[in-house]
């Protein structure tokens, strides 16, 4: 089988997480206890709260923090008029970037998101401008070398998994967002560890960049994803390696 393979861009990401690593952590310690607040801290009642974990333990959030996250969310104000506006626009050469945001104050987010995209090369749309050309699926990565393909495709598939890939190592295994949590489960039944697993944005179609094109991007996400009110940005362009580098 065969599907859209995210693993070099985690790769890439996890190259950069000694710069970035505090903000992305506070990210995550965010929707964490955000999640707790909402849904309940046990993450077998509460899916989201149980995404939220499993991202995290991908990003190596040490278990410490993430249990400090969840009893911050319950004991708290976490989530307390919190929202999750989604925005959309247009980076170099007319590319597709999303921009997904988790904040208390959505006339400061959207006003920060403007000038992150005006400032660097790009433009904001208006909602469903470029959110049709990206579909919402669950990736889940697990060590190729210690897990046989058969038998993990066999799992996965019973479990509800649409598609699972073999490359660089590692098996690539998508869901749709319904099927995630059975099949997450169904690896952790059989003890089988992730290496990283998440609801996420895949573009249907990508736009090839180069040369300054895409040191513009990358600066723009750099900028976008710098932002206390960003949780994640999406995008559909098709980067050269050194780009993220």
């Amino acid at each position: 089988m065969s599907g859209h393979s995210k693993w070099a861009t985690i790769k890439r990401k996890k190259a950069k997480t000694d710069v970035g690593r505090a903000k992305a952590w506070n990210k995550l310690i965010k929707e964490i206890s955000v999640a707790a607040k909402m849904g309940g801290g046990n993450p077998d009642a509460n899916p989201r709260l149980r995404a939220a974990i499993l991202k995290a333990k991908g990003q190596s959030l040490p278990a410490k923090n993430i249990e400090s996250a969840i009893a911050k969310g319950i004991g708290g104000n976490s989530g307390a008029n919190m929202e999750e506006p989604m925005y959309e626009g247009y980076g170099p050469n007319g590319c597709a970037i999303l921009v997904q945001c988790l904040t208390d104050n959505r006339t400061r987010s959207v006003a920060d998101v403007r000038n992150i995209f005006n400032k660097n090369g790009g433009n904001m749309g208006e909602q469903g401008s470029v959110s049709w050309t990206f579909k919402r699926k669950g990736i889940i990565v697990i060590d190729a070398a210690a897990n046989p393909e058969d038998k993990v495709m066999d799992l996965v598939l019973e479990a509800g998994a649409t598609d699972m890939s073999t490359q660089d190592d590692v098996h690539e295994i998508e869901t749709t967002p319904e099927s995630f949590e059975s099949v997450t489960k169904a690896l952790e039944n059989a003890k089988i560890e992730m290496l990283s697993a998440e609801l996420t944005y895949i573009p249907e179609t990508t736009v090839k960049l180069e040369g300054e094109d895409a040191q513009k991007l990358m600066r723009m996400i750099e900028r976008l994803e710098d932002n206390e009110d960003v949780q994640d940005v999406y995008h559909n362009a098709e980067l050269p390696e050194d780009a993220e580098s």
